[in-house]
């Protein structure tokens, strides 16, 4: 068999050596080598590792170790650990607060419970693996489960998790569909229901609570619906409840129950399971399976699904003889396109804010635009939008239809969704930091009247403010300029203890929307969104050269210590949060003073380096949060490219290229720092457009944007630009000289033109190009 499958390999590329030679291209390198989804899985979260899925999907399958166990606050990491060494099932669904539907193929006694990681004794179905017996990447993951001597697979569609398992041959083979199970961050189940028709259908339903849910929208719950087929008739089946089982029955109800199918095999055979996903009913789960599905085959699927992510992929090619920086590359990118998955069915139906179905408009027999699940996009402007405008720009667009259609159902934007449920997670809304870039840009096909109208009272409306839409403090920000500080108040601690960070976030993102409204002529608004936008220096305390809290009264708090976390500052100190002034950062400077600021900075990060940019090696989210800088979390992302607007771009070339190189790695535990929380696609992101020297502290949200220049990691860059949205073919950027030792840039040159400030254009990025760089040992600071 192996002679075999070696000659057809070797007659394949000898097959595809020919074809190349005869049309005189070569075929573009396949990019998915490069995805290695178990980067940073030590303590990840729940969205984190899921290989099966096609890009924004909807359907993500991938392996659980630990997912059943839930969390406690509903952000905690959960799912896969790379450090834990068994498999308790496969789930079909992974968001930011969802998760469920779980398959999981068993030999021998039947046990419907899945156990615990830590188990001695084997309690549960669970079953140990070996990771040189694994196989992950975009689109498609494998695993051979020991305890059973089966091997598993995934891979999916955009609605569809397909789950093919190899049994050994024998009377006793089971596949579990566990559905009355909390996963991951889904929080705990209200109820379920599952079934087994006589035309071998399974369906069902699960009503979960997310910590999230009952944080910021109480009362309100996440259902998750689906239809699933398997190409064999069992020899008997049955419906369990926890250790309950029933054999021969078709249907349970309520928490923890599932259905068994029990196969009989003379010889090895193969399971194939399509599992058809909805979050609005369990019909569209199936007209989701039967309109993306019912012909297709696993292998089928599985091309197709990897073909997607080469295409998504190839939108961005980098060229260096440096491989890890291709991994480190590829999969920062994977992550950027996997998280913020569809929520929609393909006839238009999405599930509302207040718990019903509603239906988009649709054109030519598909949606107008697509609904979407989302983490809260907290620092998203620097990472995740800028690398869509960049490649993705139809997402983008998608994005913000998603986000307007949940301002016209509930009335307010919402930063964080689950099924459109208020998952907020955050306390704050920078929604119309994207919404603004996407305009500024030239994306403009969504309601761009209607965004503006949502984006102005995100910003300026503070009353009767649902908890869920973020930016709890908007009254008091607009009645005094900035945000009070109080050490004691009534519920949660972000109402009122992070007064500063609020007052920061606030003031960038109505310089956002203020510059929108003047370029429409809406001057009363442009005027006071200018004074907000001021905010940040109503907190600057001159004789500490800090952003510091302030009271009602006016004054600053006592005892300030600006190390000290979570007093005045979210997830971050007065350290760190003083450099979030990205709409004003020559202002700032200006209150520093130049040779401050940049000293101050520099030797920030002389220091942070000892500590990798965060918290060293100690595996935990908040590991870098009392540290001078944290690259492991959103508030300090754009720190390292202020330099550029401070006069030193020599300094943003050192650090950048060191925080890309040490910070972050290609292994299970060394990923995004040490078990940091990457965010759906944040860190990655970050990775991307840094190391290809592009990145804009103001998060492209200027009336007339550009990208700041750094200095790339790669020889070649090439980004392909969509035709619909930019009028360029594509972006080169071509680095000469470019080794580890050449770490400054020498020259820009645009089109052979030599560009005297580090910045480039946004409009000249869309019109395509070629900038070639110049890379020497020495520092250079004029150009």
């Amino acid at each position: 068999m192996k002679t075999i499958y070696s000659i057809c390999i070797i007659f394949l590329a000898f097959l595809q050596a020919c074809t190349s030679t005869s049309t005189g291209k070569e075929e573009p390198e396949s990019l998915t080598q490069y995805v290695e989804p178990r980067i940073g899985t030590a303590h990840c979260r729940w969205f984190h590792f899921t290989p099966g899925a096609m890009p924004f999907g909807m359907a993500k399958p991938g392996p659980s170790t630990n997912g059943h166990l839930g969390n406690a606050s509903g952000w905690e990491a959960t799912g896969y650990d790379y450090r834990e060494n068994s498999i308790e099932g496969f789930p079909c669904l992974h968001e930011f607060q969802i998760g469920g539907i779980v398959l999981m193929p068993t030999t021998g006694k039947l046990i419907t419970v899945p156990g615990l990681p830590t188990d001695s004794i084997k309690t549960g179905y669970r079953s140990h693996f070996d990771r040189a017996n694994e196989v992950a990447t975009a689109g498609y993951y494998s695993v051979l489960l020991d305890d059973y001597q089966i091997q598993a697979e995934v891979t999916a569609t955009s609605r569809v998790a397909y789950q093919r398992f190899h049994f050994p041959k024998g009377a006793e083979n089971h596949l579990l569909f566990d559905i009355g199970n909390r996963q991951g961050e889904s929080g705990a189940v209200a109820d379920a229901y599952v079934s087994y028709a006589e035309d071998g259908r399974i369906e069902g339903r699960v009503i979960t609570l997310p910590e999230y849910v009952k944080k910021y929208q109480p009362g309100a719950q996440v259902p998750l619906y689906f239809s699933a087929v398997v190409d064999k008739q069992p020899a008997s089946f049955g419906a369990f409840q926890g250790e309950r089982q029933e054999p021969g029955v078709r249907e349970m109800k309520g928490v923890g129950v599932g259905i068994y199918l029990t196969y009989d095999f003379p010889e090895a055979s193969s399971v194939t399971a399509k599992i058809g996903l909805s979050y609005t009913s369990v019909e569209n789960a199936r007209l989701n399976l039967g309109t993306e599905a019912k012909d297709l085959s696993f292998d089928e699927a599985k091309d197709l699904s990897h073909q997607a992510w080469e295409d998504y992929l190839g939108r961005i090619r980098v060229e260096t003889t440096k491989k890890e920086d291709k991994v480190k590359f590829y999969t920062g990118l994977y992550h950027a396109l996997l998280g913020r998955g569809l929520a929609s069915d393909v006839n238009g139906a999405y599930p509302k804010n207040d718990g019903s179905v509603g239906q988009l408009e649709m054109k030519d027999g598909k949606p107008v635009h697509n609904i979407y699940n989302t983490d809260a996009i907290w620092g998203g402007q620097w990472n995740l939008s800028q690398l869509w405008i960049m490649a993705y720009p139809e997402y983008v667009s998608d994005y913000v239809s998603s986000h307007l259609q949940a301002y016209q159902d509930a009335g307010w934007l919402a930063d964080g969704l689950a099924n459109n449920r208020y998952v907020s997670g955050v306390g704050t809304n920078l929604l119309p930091a994207i919404i603004s870039a996407a305009y500024e840009c030239g994306i403009r096909d969504f309601d761009t009247k209607l965004a503006y109208e949502a984006c102005l009272k995100n910003e300026l409306d503070g009353e009767n403010r649902p908890f869920g839409a973020g930016k709890v403090n908007t009254k008091e920000f607009v009645q005094y300029g900035y945000v009070p500080h109080a050490d004691e108040g009534e519920g949660y601690q972000e109402t009122f203890m992070f007064s500063a960070s609020h007052t920061l976030e606030y003031s960038y993102t109505a310089w956002a929307v203020a510059q929108w409204a003047k370029q429409l002529g809406d001057t009363a608004h442009y005027n006071q969104l200018m004074s907000l936008s001021k905010g940040w220096e109503r907190l600057y305390d001159p004789s500490t050269n800090f952003i510091r809290p302030k009271k009602r009264d006016g004054k600053f708090i006592d005892n300030f210590n600006p190390m000290q976390v979570w007093r005045g500052f979210q997830e971050g100190n007065a350290w760190q949060y003083t450099f979030y002034v990205p709409h004003d950062v020559k202002g700032l400077v200006g209150k520093v003073g130049a040779d401050v600021f940049n000293a101050r900075l520099d030797s920030i990060f002389t220091v942070s380096q000892k500590m990798i940019f965060s918290g060293g090696k100690e595996v935990g989210a908040f590991a870098g949060l009392q540290t001078l800088y944290n690259q492991g979390n959103q508030p300090c992302l754009h720190i390292s490219w202020l330099f550029n607007e401070a006069g030193r771009p020599s300094l943003t070339q050192k650090w950048v290229r060191a925080i890309l190189n040490e910070f972050y790695g290609t292994d299970g535990i060394h990923g995004y720092g040490y078990g940091q929380d990457e965010d759906q696609g944040q860190l990655g992101a970050w990775y991307v457009i840094s190391s290809m020297g592009l990145f804009d502290v103001k998060g492209l949200t200027d009336s007339q944007p550009s990208f700041g220049l750094g200095a790339p990691l790669f020889d070649k860059i090439t980004i392909q630009l969509n035709p619909k949205y930019y009028p360029g073919k594509e972006f080169v950027i071509q680095v000469k000289g470019n080794t580890p030792e050449n770490g400054y840039v020498q020259q820009y040159r645009l089109n052979g033109e030599t560009l005297h400030e580090p910045h480039l254009p946004f409009a000249s990025f869309a019109e395509g190009g070629v900038l070639e760089m110049e890379m020497g040992s020495q520092p250079k600071d004029l150009y």
